[in-house]
């Protein structure tokens, strides 16, 4: 990887979309309209092109998310690196036998969900990043990345679109030996308000 690679830059349209559009219920972020509900494709297209660009240092073979929200920018981040991308299944959980699989407590719906792929499509050796929508705790990420390496694949990093600092994914993550690339950070939730990681003035 690049010395010179910010992986963490604020990417500043990003940034200013969130502070001017973006709504707070509780201690949940709600950019639903553009990113993971209603999609607009020429901004989802520019956001994994940025976070392409960012993960393209670690050369992966295969892009890596869990159904449903993390698919759009992850397929437009493994278009633009020209590799294959896999889905963990969460909601049809049957999948081509063997498979791997792994159960996540969700402190936002507040149940379990199992995320399930097949062996067939993680293979040993492969070099593997992980692309989501969000990164708050980490456990979903934590899975993918748990599930990849039972399969015998190398996970060299995980990028997401938003990060939740406050609810310390990527230390959780950093622990497990893998880099964190986010394009923008919400230091906290305060008044209704997302208060964010401000990008660095030239």
């Amino acid at each position: 990887m690049s010395p010179h690679l910010d992986l963490t830059a604020p990417y500043t349209p990003l940034v200013r979309r969130i502070e001017s559009e973006g709504s707070v219920d509780g201690q949940i972020l709600r950019i639903d309209h553009f990113l993971n509900h209603r999609i607009e494709p020429g901004f989802i297209f520019e956001l994994a092109h940025e976070l392409a660009r960012r993960l393209s240092s670690f050369q992966p073979n295969i892009i890596l998310t869990a159904e449903a929200s993390g698919i759009a920018p992850a397929l437009i981040v493994a278009q633009t690196l020209n590799v294959p991308m896999v889905y963990a299944k969460k909601y049809s959980t049957q999948v081509e036998a063997p498979a791997l699989s792994r159960q996540i407590h969700s402190p936002t719906k507040g149940d379990n969900t199992r995320l399930v792929i097949s062996r067939h499509y993680i293979k040993p050796g492969q070099r593997v990043v992980i692309v989501d929508d969000f990164l708050a705790n980490g456990r979903t990420a934590a899975a993918l990345i748990d599930m990849a390496r039972e399969a015998g694949a190398e996970v060299l990093g995980a990028g997401f679109v938003v990060e939740k600092r406050f609810k310390h994914g990527r230390e959780y993550l950093e622990s497990l030996h893998v880099a964190v690339s986010s394009l923008a950070q919400v230091e906290h939730l305060e008044n209704g308000r997302a208060i964010l990681t401000q990008p660095r003035k030239d």
